[in-house]
Order: structure tokens, then C-alpha cells, then sequence
């Protein structure tokens, strides 16, 4: 994978919209903690044609009700497969992820259709670039889509647990910010601190304005954290903000590992240490 089969910029989708061929299946995934419904937001202005995905019912599992499983669990493969059908989403759909948070929310959708074997970019800059590109918004609900009968190919992305991540042989990158990583302040789980070992990587820090650094700077931040010759594992606080490092990774080529549950998973088991500081 490269960057541009992870990525795709608003001047190139407005181009692949103006095309005579078909249009491509658009996910809108605008989800933050502090506002997890975007539906509001889809319905007053989103890009036409696309359809909202609600990252924490369609994107996550909360049935269960072990804490260990974290706060955004994966779905069961039998659950994503009836979400993908339910979004018209074949083998040879050219599907399109966005949202306004500077690819945050769409970074889970796109990380989840490539663990299903199915490809996604992520529109770098999101719904803002869009707009700014000349983009015209449409307003409401949405349009009906037409099921598909796609068979997913789960497991697809690697994904490890707890025991995996604790024996991690390589770099495990902690996508939160700098101060939840280093124990200074929890505000949403149950213990402060980080996974002993890891590295503080702020899923923040890979875009500019919303938008992605460009190759060469992506190579030097990851590389400067190890990343770029030795295993990969990625955790935040809860699965999302994780597959934001993973994007950006991909973009150069480096496959990485999913710790699903992340802190919030690890933090609520009484039997895995905890590690301060910077």
C-alpha cells in the first residue's frame, strides 16, 4: 500500500464525481467524544451521495459486557458483514471515507473495511477540503441504497490482545495525547498512565490543518519513534484514534497491529501494570 491507495485528495474526488462512470459509495464518519452522533451535522451539509455511518453502533460492538473488551470493541465479522451489505458495498466498490475531524472517525471505517479484505481511501482534509475544493453539499437524510451480497474476508488487518501487546516484540505506538500517556490527567478511563514500553505517538500529530503531512515528514515523525524497521503495534484509549496511526503508517507502506481494546481495555484489568511518565 502507498498513499494513494490510502489516501485520496478533494480535487481528485471532485474529478472522480464529475466522471461519466458510476459513483463511489461515500461514508460519512462524523463521530468526536465529545459529540459521537454526527447525524445532525450529515443532515444540514454532506458530500451527495453519501450515506452516515454512526461509529459507535455501526463501527463497534457494545454488547459485551467485559470492560477488558474496551469502550469501541471491533464488531463481529457476521455484524460488519451485514453493516457493509446494508451500505451497498461489493469487492469492486470504490468506497470513500470522510468526516471533519481531521480523518479521526473515517481512519476507524477505513481501517475496518481493509480487516474485512475490502479497500477504502480516507478523503484527506475531509468534508472542509471538500468545500474549500468547490465542493457542493446536499442536505437531508440521504438516498436509499441497494444491499449488497459481499462475503467479507475478516482478519485481514492484523489485530492482537492484551497478552500480545504486554510481550510486544517491536514498537507499540500510543496514539492519545501527550498528557494521558504520561498519567498526567484520565479523563475517560479508569487508570492514568500508558502500557509499559510503548511510545506516546499522537494520532494528532499526523496532520496539518486537517490534512495529512506529506510523505517525507510522515517518514521522519516515524521514524524517529522506531517504527519504520521493526513490528508495529498501534492502542489509544479505545480503538479509534489507533487506526488514525495506522493510516498514516500505510501511507508508507507499513503494516501495523491493531490492540482493539487499547488503554481503556488494559487500564480496567487490575492484573496489567501501569506506566508513568514520559
Amino acid at each position: 500500500m502507498n498513499r494513494s491507495d490510502a489516501l485520496i485528495t478533494a480535487p481528485e474526488l471532485l474529478a472522480r464525481l464529475a466522471d461519466d462512470g458510476s459513483t463511489p459509495r461515500l461514508l460519512d464518519v462524523r463521530w468526536t467524544l465529545t459529540k459521537p452522533d454526527g447525524r445532525d451535522d450529515f443532515t444540514a451539509g454532506h458530500i451527495p451521495g453519501a450515506i452516515y455511518v454512526d461509529l459507535d453502533t455501526e463501527l463497534a460492538d457494545h454488547s459485551s459486557r467485559d470492560a477488558t473488551a474496551g469502550r469501541h470493541p471491533l464488531p463481529s465479522a457476521a455484524a460488519f458483514q451485514e453493516q457493509v451489505r446494508a451500505w451497498g458495498i461489493d469487492q469492486l466498490t470504490d468506497v470513500i471515507v470522510y468526516d471533519d475531524n481531521s480523518g479521526q472517525g473515517a481512519a476507524r471505517a477505513w481501517w475496518l473495511l481493509q480487516w474485512a479484505g475490502l479497500k477504502a481511501r480516507v478523503l484527506d482534509g475531509g468534508l472542509g477540503a471538500y468545500v474549500a475544493a468547490g465542493g457542493e453539499l446536499a442536505t437531508g437524510a440521504g438516498e436509499p441504497v441497494q444491499p449488497s451480497t459481499v462475503t467479507i474476508i475478516p482478519d485481514s488487518m492484523p489485530v492482537i490482545d492484551a497478552d500480545a501487546a504486554a510481550a510486544w516484540n517491536g514498537v507499540l505506538l500510543d496514539a492519545r495525547a501527550g498528557e494521558r500517556f504520561r498519567g498526567e490527567t484520565e479523563p475517560l478511563d479508569s487508570k492514568a498512565g500508558h502500557i509499559p514500553g510503548a511510545k506516546n505517538a499522537p494520532a494528532s500529530e499526523n496532520t496539518d490543518n486537517g490534512t495529512f503531512l506529506d510523505e517525507d515528514s510522515l517518514r521522519r515523525r516515524f521514524a524517529g519513534l522506531g517504527a519504520l524497521d521493526q513490528p508495529v503495534g498501534v492502542y489509544c484509549g479505545s480503538g479509534v484514534s489507533a487506526c488514525h496511526n495506522a493510516l498514516a503508517l500505510a501511507t508508507l507502506g507499513i503494516e501495523t497491529s491493531l490492540y482493539p481494546a487499547s488503554w481503556s481495555g488494559w487500564s480496567s484489568d487490575p492484573q496489567r501494570p501501569v506506566e508513568t511518565g514520559a
